[in-house]
């Protein structure tokens, strides 16, 4: 097998008009009703509420979407105003660069023989191929490209703040980035080290002094938790993501509206397989809130649980 025979079709972003004209898959789903169909189901109710409701909605996930198609949807969700705080993971930043500066991403399968591809160079994540080509190099040279210039405004930057920065240097309009930057929605990245982005940063900060202040992004969160009227989420994912989100939330009470997107069980009592409820035994959730967990793939969910919003 070849490297071009495995690198034939390339991942498409999508965007909500694209899911025009699927509305009607709720109300299917409705009258199916049983086992996850249901979850799905008050999980669109409960998101149709949060965003007329809650006036601080956050959209929290895990950086390995953002290499698939989803990467288009959440730009768009930002972009619309369904959202106004995001809270993700390193890899999120690596992945949108990456994909937003000419880095192709393709359609690929699990079992592919993984020695195999370290010698074609190419990288797997999950059943989405990631050429060597398309992911490190581009990364480091976007940051060295763009750090100088931004230094020079100056030195030490909160992290939403450095994130707009780079934001506001790409033209894709499936970027993450991107669309924060337009709606100054803040993308907060409690983790921003662990990721090429992130270690790109550190090596030029041994030359030209940039310095992170997360202290900063905190203290926004905390601003805007404290001042917010009801606060909802939809959680994609678990990891740090998943808990800065609820963490920040206790301090307000919890939250009123809480859509759980996982795979992860709760049986080994990790936070990423933890329910609602045992968020309510920590103060992140009200126990008056509205609240679900849906087990499943996001790729999957997140495009039938968006088409509430078209509704």
């Amino acid at each position: 097998m070849k490297r071009e025979d495995l690198l034939k079709e390339p991942i498409e972003d999508i965007a909500l008009e694209d899911l025009s004209g699927t509305e009607k898959i709720l109300s299917i789903l409705n009258r199916v009703y049983g086992f996850s169909a249901e979850a799905i189901v008050r999980g669109a109710k409960i998101l149709q509420d949060m965003v007329k409701e809650a006036d601080l909605r956050f959209l929290s996930f895990t950086a390995n979407l953002v290499s698939t198609g989803l990467r288009g949807l959440f730009a768009d969700l930002i972009r619309k105003g369904y959202f106004n705080i995001v809270i993700t993971t390193g890899g999120t930043i690596d992945h949108d660069i990456a994909r937003s500066n000419g880095g192709k991403y393709y359609k690929g399968f699990f079992d592919y023989d993984d020695s195999m591809l370290r010698d074609m160079e190419i990288h797997r994540l999950g059943n989405v191929l990631v050429p060597f080509e398309s992911y490190g190099k581009v990364i480091e040279n976007v940051v060295r490209k763009n750090v100088d210039e931004i230094i020079k405004i100056k030195k030490e930057w909160p992290v939403y703040e450095l994130l707009w920065e780079f934001g506001k240097r790409i033209e894709d309009k499936n970027s993450i980035l991107r669309a924060a930057y337009e709606r100054k929605v803040p993308i907060i990245v409690p983790g921003v080290v662990d990721g090429s982005f992130g270690t790109n940063l550190f090596i030029s900060s041994q030359f030209n002094g940039l310095k992170l202040n997360l202290f900063e992004d905190m203290r926004l969160i905390k601003d805007l938790v404290f001042s917010c009227r009801k606060s909802g989420a939809l959680i994609i994912g678990g990891g740090i993501s998943k808990h800065h989100t609820i963490w920040w939330n206790q301090f307000k009470d919890g939250l009123d509206y809480a859509v759980y997107v996982t795979t992860a069980q709760e049986y080994d009592g990790s936070l990423s397989g933890a329910k609602p409820r045992e968020a309510i035994s920590w103060n992140k959730i009200k126990p008056s809130s509205e609240n679900v967990v849906i087990y499943g793939d996001a790729t999957v969910i997140l495009p039938i649980l968006s088409v509430s919003l078209l509704v």
